[in-house]
């Protein structure tokens, strides 16, 4: 049976400020650099071996899974980046501390904004300084304005299938370094989750989420390698 391990880049200086970070190529922190080595290391002790691994197109992801795989000896290992892997585009709150948006907007819109499956934040304005148009990496793609987690999910499963799914099938153990919405969609799908609760669904930064899949990539067992900054995982499907 392949394992899957998700990974959530570690705290980054947007996550340590509190601002909406999205598409935004805000970097780790110091914390979020030893969160990385040390999820790095929780995998070595655990006795797996990745053979391949996937992350997205922002350096926050990038750097963790460098640090990661140096950790487990493992940086020698096929990598493969793609912007479907990307976190989640927050549009216009792009940049904007949370508590102040919360305090101009009101809680329960931001949390709409924030929560709801369907809901997207308001589009980036197109003179925004977070437009990415020109940002060499994201030539020829198409850039959302923002995106609801359903936008997202519908963004990431093409490549997923494409891509992640048959490196799994052909039954070599995958690590996915990513971020807390992108991954939250691809446990939406492996899980089965409804709409209506997989947006109470947290994924901790740094922490390793091993998955056991059957034949069929259904998961069989699911748990995080830190016990203590484990969230709760929805019941397996």
């Amino acid at each position: 049976m392949p394992k899957l391990i998700l990974t959530r880049h570690g705290q980054s200086q947007w996550n340590l400020e509190n601002r909406f970070t999205g598409w935004w190529d805000a970097d780790l922190t110091e914390k979020g650099e030893a969160e990385a080595s040390k999820g790095g290391d929780l995998i070595k002790a655990e006795g797996l071996a990745p053979v391949f691994a996937f992350t997205s197109y922002q350096t926050r992801a990038i750097r963790t899974l460098w640090l990661s795989l140096a950790a487990m000896d493992r940086a020698w290992i096929p990598v493969e980046k793609h912007w479907r892997l990307n976190e989640r585009h927050y549009g216009g709150l792009t940049g904007l501390d949370k508590a102040e948006t919360a305090a101009k907007h009101g809680k329960d819109q931001v949390h709409i904004w924030r929560r709801s499956y369907d809901v997207p934040p308001p589009p980036l304005a197109a003179d925004s300084p977070y437009n990415l148009a020109a940002d060499p990496r994201y030539a020829g793609v198409p850039v959302p304005e923002a995106e609801s987690l359903k936008l997202t999910l519908e963004r990431v499963l093409p490549y997923w299938k494409s891509a992640i799914r048959p490196v799994l099938e052909a039954g070599k153990d995958t690590i996915i370094s990513a971020h807390g919405n992108s991954l939250r969609a691809l446990v939406k799908h492996l899980f089965q989750v409804a709409d209506d609760t997989i947006t109470g669904v947290e994924i901790p930064t740094g922490n390793p989420l091993l998955i056991d899949l059957d034949a069929g990539l259904q998961p069989v067992s699911a748990r995080y390698l830190d016990a203590d900054r484990a969230k709760d995982l929805p019941d397996l499907p």
